[in-house]
This record gives C-alpha cells, sequence and structure tokens, in this order.
C-alpha cells in the first residue's frame, strides 16, 4: 500500500496548478463509475452537482471528482474535468450522447498574493482539463493542485492522502484532504499535530503530543474573514455501498476533521467531504461493517490532514504564513 487513496483499485487523480497565479486544482478520476455521497458542514460551502448525490435523485454514480482552488471562479474547473471525460466517451446516457457526470467543491485562496487580475476567462477550465489529464496512481502532496494556494490560521496549508484496511472486514478505505481551514492543524502554534494520536508509522514526524498541553494550545485564530476558509475531503472505499451508505460515510468521515483542526466547521469556512464506494468488495454485515469503515475513514482523514501540512513547502513571497518543514524541518 502506498498509503494514498488510490490504494483503492480503480482510482487516479491528477493535480495542475499555475505558480503565478499562486492556485491549483486536483481531479479525481474513476476507472468506472461510482457510488458517491457527500455532507457539507461549513458555513461557506461552494460545490458544483451535490444535489444529484441526494439519494432519491435519478444518477446513481459518478465519473469524477473536482477540488479547486479558486473560490466561485475555480468552480469552472470542473467543466475541464467534464470535457476532458467528453472526449473519452464517458458519462451518464441519455438517448445517444452521454453527459460526464463531475460533482465538486472549491476553496478560497484570492488572497493569498498570487494574480488573480485573469480578466473575462479565469485558469480554473484549463487547470480542471490539465489535472485530469495527468491522474495517475501516483499522488503527489503538500504544496500541489487545489493545495497549492492553500493556508491554514499560523502554517502554510496544503494535500493529503492518507489510506488504511479496515479491521474486521475485507474493506480498505482511502483519504484525500486539501486544507485551507481557519483553524490550526497544529496544538497552538507548536510543531505537535492534532491528529497525533491517529499517527501511523511517523508518517507526519511522529512527535505525538505535547507534554505539558502549551498554554495557546485552544487560543483563537488571529484572522476572522467570513468564507475565506475551506477544508475539502474525499473518501472512498471498496466496499459495495449503495448511495444512503455512501452519505452516512461521508457523515461519519467528517470527524476526522474535528480530530484534526482547531476550530473547524465554522461559520468562516466551507468544509465539505464526499464519500464513494468503487463496489468491488461485498460486506457480510452491511450495518456493522459500515460503522467499521466510517470510523477508519474518519481517523485515516485525520492522518491525511497532518500529512498534507507536514508535506507542504512555502510560496515566497506570497501572503503565506510558513509552511511546517521551514520551522521544524523534518
Amino acid at each position: 500500500m502506498r498509503n494514498r487513496i488510490t490504494d483503492i483499485a480503480g482510482i487516479r487523480v491528477g493535480h495542475a496548478h499555475d505558480a503565478r497565479v499562486a492556485s491549483g486544482t486536483t481531479a479525481i478520476l474513476f476507472d468506472a463509475p461510482v457510488v458517491a455521497g457527500v455532507d457539507v458542514r461549513g458555513g461557506g460551502p461552494g460545490t458544483r452537482e451535490t444535489d444529484l448525490l441526494d439519494p432519491e435523485r435519478t444518477v446513481e454514480r459518478i465519473d469524477a471528482l473536482v477540488l479547486s482552488g479558486g473560490s466561485t471562479f475555480g468552480l469552472d474547473a470542473g467543466a475541464g474535468v467534464v470535457a476532458w471525460l467528453a472526449e473519452r466517451g464517458r458519462g451518464f446516457p441519455i438517448g445517444d450522447i452521454r453527459v460526464p457526470i463531475v460533482p465538486g467543491a472549491i476553496l478560497f485562496d484570492l488572497l493569498n498574493g498570487g494574480d488573480k487580475e485573469w480578466g473575462r476567462v479565469s485558469p480554473y477550465r484549463d487547470l480542471g482539463y490539465a489535472a485530469a489529464a495527468a491522474a495517475s496512481e501516483d499522488v503527489a502532496l503538500g504544496t500541489v493542485g487545489v493545495g497549492y494556494g492553500a493556508r491554514t490560521a499560523n502554517l502554510k496549508g496544503g494535500l493529503g492522502s492518507a489510506s488504511s484496511l479496515v479491521d474486521g472486514t475485507p474493506a480498505r478505505v482511502g483519504a484525500l484532504v486539501a486544507v485551507n481551514a481557519f483553524g490550526r492543524v497544529t496544538v497552538g502554534e507548536g510543531r505537535h499535530f492534532w491528529a497525533a494520536p491517529f499517527e501511523r508509522e511517523g508518517e507526519f514526524g511522529a512527535l505525538g503530543f505535547p507534554d505539558p498541553m502549551p498554554a495557546d494550545a485552544f487560543t483563537w485564530p488571529r484572522e476572522a474573514l467570513p468564507g475565506s476558509s475551506t477544508t475539502l475531503a474525499i473518501v472512498a472505499t471498496d466496499a459495495d455501498l449503495t448511495k444512503a451508505q455512501a452519505r452516512r460515510l461521508a457523515v461519519m468521515a467528517q470527524d476526522g476533521l474535528s480530530r484534526a483542526i482547531h476550530p473547524v466547521h465554522t461559520p468562516l469556512d466551507g468544509d465539505a467531504v464526499f464519500a464513494v464506494s468503487t463496489g468491488r468488495v461485498a460486506l457480510s454485515d452491511p450495518i456493522t461493517d459500515l460503522a467499521r469503515i466510517g470510523a477508519a475513514a474518519a481517523d485515516t482523514l485525520a492522518r491525511a490532514v497532518a500529512i498534507g501540512i507536514h508535506a507542504a513547502t512555502s510560496l515566497p513571497g506570497l501572503a503565506m504564513p510558513p509552511a511546517w518543514r521551514d520551522l521544524w524541518g523534518g
């Protein structure tokens, strides 16, 4: 296992970014259409085609997901992914045509110092197309794709991924997350991660919790600008789930953000978690096994958050906090 979301067979991830704009896009492609659900808890979300994921909607499966920077402008990235899929004949069949189904979400990175004067046409459609074209099983981490221009309360944000086997079941789970949070991923201003209890094999420094807990552990972040933050995540499993079960998986996985970021799900954030099922593994006890998968997804997502910040690198000259590695190495 690579400790990436692509440990779930049939999933590929591609990134594209524009250094001048200081923003980027990540496309998550599926070799075959997948069942999906979503849970949105932030107070300022920006999403695309999430209504289709409600269990009562007609479309049962999706072809891809897209996560993008750029706030509302970044929603254009979905059109680029749709174009790439359409060229390959992918999509929901209606008569003799196919319509690619690509839900997604965006985060706010418009105040990071990049050149956002792009005129009538934003760069995000092209970034979405490029991200789809670059999709593979190898997932770069940190300052890449949708995480390129991301930030948190005290550190450079980034993109993280992790995976796990689900104890007591034949299933696997994986997570991918773009961390652009209003809150902190570390305990106060220090180097220790809130997700420390869930770490495996030193994947984000093996530092554990600070002892004693620092006085600033729960202090309020310095900046509070409504709508300027968002953490976007995808959890995936190879278990065979319905749309309703995928929605429940997304709900359970949100706890991973609560374990890794403080505070989270605020009116200042647009936090959203998607859940997808490739359906390759049958479950013998769907209710109990789904509970196990959801718990594992939350733990895996918490790890992915810390991994993304641990892997991020700075963007000199931009309005960005320092990267974790600039302060503490590793």
